[in-house]
């Protein structure tokens, strides 16, 4: 077992380990100072020490080497500060350029040698006299990412369909695969405007609580299906896999139909139904 403490670099992000400094007790959020492959970054703590197993990390462990001070937050609020004006220029670069690109955000190296810029783009995009441009602008190293649709959507945020902050931007430090037959599966409708989070994919949350639709639907009769139901032969109407109840239609024998709700436990089908197999909408929509 090896101590380590848990890092993240922004809120929502992926997360880290990395070595303590000895003697240093850290806390939660504490801002922290760290050697990263691309120099010292601002960092916060996720999660204070503790032990993990040897195989769960890549040696050597990159080290923390202070608790960030009063002179590192000052730096790092004058980075934050000087943002939206550096976006700006940024983005008059480019229309001066004419380049087809949409700005997402920018990063200041802790040393301020570099500036990161983040962008999406439908195409490839030649954007060397772009970066020449910015150089001699900002006097500094200059770097342009392209990122795709739900990597923007992490770096803006914004209000999911259900009210809250979007999954990607809040709590999901890495993306997870997400596939219309997990809509399927849950029995959502497949309607992609309601099924879609801001960035046009589908919602991360469809990925949640896959594994117990997953099973719990073998566990449920058929839409359409026959079953036996404590008041004779029915046709299942629809299924709540919350609640494992099955509402059924009854013949009345004069014409009509009786519907009632019944517990899965209470009726008679073939168990272990398998979800139907649709590899053309077995999709990833993941990023890279």
């Amino acid at each position: 077992m090896i101590k380590v403490v848990v890092i993240k670099f922004k809120s929502g992000g992926k997360l880290y380990y990395f070595s303590p400094k000895a003697g240093d007790v850290y806390e939660r959020n504490m801002p922290v100072i760290v050697e990263t492959a691309r120099g010292l970054e601002y960092a916060w703590v996720a999660y204070p020490e503790k032990e993990v197993a040897d195989d769960e990390i890549v040696s050597p462990l990159k080290p923390i080497v202070r608790i960030a001070t009063q002179k590192d937050r000052e730096r790092y609020e004058s980075f934050q500060e000087k943002k939206p004006q550096t976006m700006q220029i940024c983005r008059e670069k480019i229309v001066k350029h004419g380049l087809d690109m949409k700005l997402v955000d920018c990063e200041f190296s802790f040393d301020d040698s570099k500036i990161s810029f983040f962008f999406t783009a439908a195409n490839r995009v030649d954007f060397r006299e772009l970066v020449k441009d910015l150089a001699s602008a900002f006097h500094t190293r200059i770097e342009l990412r392209q990122v795709g649709t739900r990597d923007e959507t992490k770096y803006l945020g914004g209000i999911a369909p259900c009210g809250r902050i979007c999954c990607c931007a809040g709590n999901m430090p890495e993306f997870k695969k997400v596939s219309v037959k997990m809509a399927k599966t849950q029995g959502l409708s497949l309607n992609p405007g309601k099924i879609s989070g801001l960035c046009g994919r589908f919602m991360c949350c469809l990925s949640y609580e896959s594994d117990y639709y997953a099973e719990a639907s073998k566990k449920m009769p058929k839409v359409g299906s026959e079953v036996g139901s404590p008041d004779g032969r029915a046709i299942v109407v629809s299924i709540n896999m919350l609640k494992m109840e099955a509402k059924v239609k009854i013949d009345d024998h004069n014409g009509g139909w009786i519907y009632k709700d019944f517990p899965v436990n209470e009726l008679r089908f073939k168990k272990n139904n398998q979800p139907e197999k649709d590899d053309t909408d077995d999709d990833d929509f993941s990023d890279s």
